[in-house]
């Protein structure tokens, strides 16, 4: 059974939910010309994102992190993406010599080992590709809803990052049937690992599939015993992330390894 087969169904205020979300991407548009990037995980939040971005003929590019541990589903989607909508996605990847540093240092399985370890790893295969990523831009867009978990319940639409940016989140109040009506109405691509119990997909050793009842981040650094699972790329610095608990229903530019459209 498909993840629309099981999650997608129209929910009270759904269209009202779609229009404000596609206003806010032409009114951020608008306010930031040229200076706006989509982030997008390549997650069925942000596919949706890019889809009202595509469909709607938004001046927003499409940016993504390769962190060189992704699915090759994750991979494949990318090229997916540029197929079916015929928008460019520019890959921002990780320093090479400091990914080939931390694996000699550390080994293939740090993450594993302490939590300073696996933000290391997150620092570097993601941190810092999105610096490089956002370096001039004003302000960005993510997939980000309330109801992904605890430490992201109180997500606005619109909010700053840690360096002052404007960062909007157009999905934030929607629910996780409003993203899959929305899928199936549109038949907006996905990653076929939401088929296997993936809500939350990130880099492949990181990932698990969850159970019915868990938390939409269950799947992510399950081995850690900690309320918020964050990489840091959604986490202000200067405080602590807030929120609600929801699951499912019942280096330098040039030394990269690669930043190419």
């Amino acid at each position: 059974m498909s993840a629309i087969d099981l999650y997608a169904r129209a929910t009270p205020g759904f269209d009202e939910r779609v229009a404000n979300s596609l206003a806010v991407l032409q009114a951020a548009a608008a306010e930031f010309p040229g200076a706006i990037v989509q982030s997008t995980s390549l997650g069925v939040e942000d596919m949706v994102v890019t889809d009202l971005i595509a469909r709607h003929q938004i001046a927003i590019p499409l940016s993504t992190l390769q962190t060189g541990q992704l699915h090759a589903e994750t991979v494949a989607l990318i090229a997916t993406i540029t197929a079916h909508y015929g928008l460019p996605v520019q890959q921002f990847a990780p320093v090479a010599e400091a990914v080939v540093h931390f694996v000699k240092t550390n080994g293939d399985d740090a993450m594993y080992r302490s939590l300073e370890l696996r933000k290391a790893c997150c620092g570097l295969r993601k941190m810092e590709p999105l610096g490089r990523m956002l370096a001039g831009q004003q302000a960005w867009v993510t997939g980000l809803r309330r109801e992904q978990s605890n430490a992201r319940g109180e997500v606005p639409v619109r909010d700053a990052d840690d360096a002052g940016r404007t960062k909007f989140n157009p999905l934030a109040d929607w629910t996780w049937a409003d993203v899959w009506h929305y899928v199936q109405l549109h038949k907006v691509p996905t990653n076929p690992l939401h088929d296997q119990f993936m809500p939350s997909i990130g880099c492949a050793p990181c990932t698990r599939a969850i159970a019915v009842g868990e938390d939409f981040r269950a799947g992510r650094w399950w081995w850690e015993d900690e309320n918020a699972k964050e990489c840091g790329l959604h986490v202000k610095h200067d405080d602590e992330p807030a929120g609600a608990v929801s699951a499912l229903p019942s280096a330098s530019p040039h030394s990269s390894l690669g930043e190419r459209a």
